[in-house]
C-alpha cells in the first residue's frame, strides 16, 4: 500500500517509521527544511514522563515508552521528573498506582538536593522513569530506522495532489490548511534557556491545581543546562507568520527560575518560540476520514507520545 505523510515533525516521522514497520510504501513531504524552527518539533529536548493525573494518559505514555525502547532508548535521558503541587490530591499518585508505575514522595531536603526549592505546604512526587527525549535526535532516528527520505520545501496544497492510497496529515499548526474543520487553536509559546553547571537533573514541573496540567516547567538542556517554559501561556496566532519570544513571558519565566532554582543564574542566555496546536480538552485528534488520516496530536504535550501516535496512525491508514 502507498501512503503519503504530510508534515515531517515528530508525528510525521514516527508515522513513517510505524508504516514501514508494517511494510507500507511511504513518501513524506515537508513544506520547510527538515530541521526548521517554525513549528512544534524542533529543539534539543522535550519532557518525557509517565506521570499524568488520569490513568488514560499514563497508559498512553507507557505505550509510547515501549515504542521509544523499540526505536532507540538512547534518545531518552532518564534523569527523573518531579511534580510540585500545592494540593497533595492533585499529584499523579492515584493514576500512577492504578497503572502500576512506581513513584515516591520527596521531602524538602530531597528536592533541594535536586537543585530546587519546595514551597511551604507543597507536595513533591518523584518519578524515576522520566526526564527528557532528545527531540532533534529522535526525529532523525525515526527516519533512519524507516529508511525514508523526506521531500523538503514541498508544500502540499491539497491531499488530492498526492498519488497514494492513503494520506496521513501530520501538518501540526498547518493542519487546517488541509483539513479545515479540525477544531484546534494555534498559539506561539515562549521558552528560555539558563546557564546551569553540573550533570543533568530531573525535569521539574509546577502543576496547576485548576487544570491538573503544567503551569511552569523545566528540563535538561545539553547546551546551556536548563530549559524553562510557561505552559499554555502564549497568544493565538496564524502559523504562517513568524514571531519572536514574548518579553513579558521571558520575564515571567525568569521570575520562576529565581524562585525555584537558587543555584541558577536567573538571567536568560537565550529565548525561543514554538507553536502549540491545541484542542479544547488538550486531547489528540487521531481519526480516519475516507482516504485521509488526521493526526493532530500535540496540544502542547504530545512529543513524548510520538511512537504510540505513529503506530496508531499507521493502524488507521492500513487496517
Amino acid at each position: 500500500m502507498k501512503v503519503s505523510v504530510v508534515g515531517a515533525g515528530v508525528m510525521g516521522c514516527a508515522t513513517a517509521w510505524a508504516l514501514r514497520e508494517r511494510g507500507a510504501e511511504v513518501a513524506v513531504y515537508e513544506q520547510f527544511d527538515l530541521d526548521h524552527a517554525r513549528g512544534s518539533s524542533h529543539g534539543r529536548t522535550r519532557i518525557f514522563r509517565l506521570a499524568y493525573p488520569e490513568p488514560y494518559w499514563v497508559r498512553f505514555a507507557q505505550e509510547a515508552y515501549t515504542g521509544w525502547k523499540d526505536l532507540d532508548l538512547s534518545v531518552l535521558g532518564l534523569y527523573g521528573l518531579v511534580e510540585l503541587v500545592a494540593d497533595p490530591a492533585a499529584t499523579s499518585a492515584r493514576a500512577l498506582e492504578a497503572c502500576g508505575v512506581p513513584y515516591r514522595l520527596l521531602d524538602r531536603d530531597e528536592v533541594r538536593a535536586l537543585g530546587a526549592n519546595l514551597p511551604d505546604g507543597w507536595t513533591a512526587l518523584h518519578l524515576a522513569d522520566a526526564g527528557v527525549v532528545f527531540a532533534d535526535r529522535a526525529r532523525h532516528a525515526f527516519l533512519q530506522a524507516a529508511g525514508v527520505e523526506v521531500e523538503t520545501n514541498r508544500r502540499i496544497e491539497s491531499t488530492d495532489e498526492l498519488d497514494a492510497d492513503v494520506v496521513v496529515v501530520t501538518a501540526g499548526s498547518w493542519v487546517r490548511g488541509l483539513v479545515p474543520d479540525v477544531p484546534v487553536t494555534v498559539t506561539r509559546e515562549t521558552l528560555a534557556y539558563f546557564k546551569r553547571e553540573g550533570p543533568p537533573v530531573a525535569s521539574i514541573v509546577d502543576l496547576s491545581v485548576e487544570t491538573g496540567g503544567h503551569g511552569m516547567y523545566s528540563l535538561h538542556d545539553p547546551v546551556h543546562g536548563l530549559k524553562v517554559g510557561a505552559h499554555h501561556a502564549g497568544s493565538e496566532i496564524d502559523p504562517g507568520t513568524e514571531g519572536t519570544p514574548d518579553p513579558a513571558l521571558v520575564e515571567r519565566i525568569a521570575s520562576w527560575v529565581r524562585e525555584r532554582f537558587p543555584d541558577v543564574d536567573p538571567e536568560p542566555v537565550e529565548a525561543q518560540t514554538c507553536l502549540y496546536t491545541t484542542t479544547a480538552d488538550d486531547g489528540f485528534i487521531l481519526e480516519r476520514r475516507g482516504r485521509v488520516v488526521v493526526g493532530s496530536a500535540c496540544s502542547g504535550h504530545g512529543f513524548k507520545f510520538a511512537p504510540a501516535v505513529g503506530r496508531r496512525l499507521a493502524a488507521l491508514a492500513l487496517d
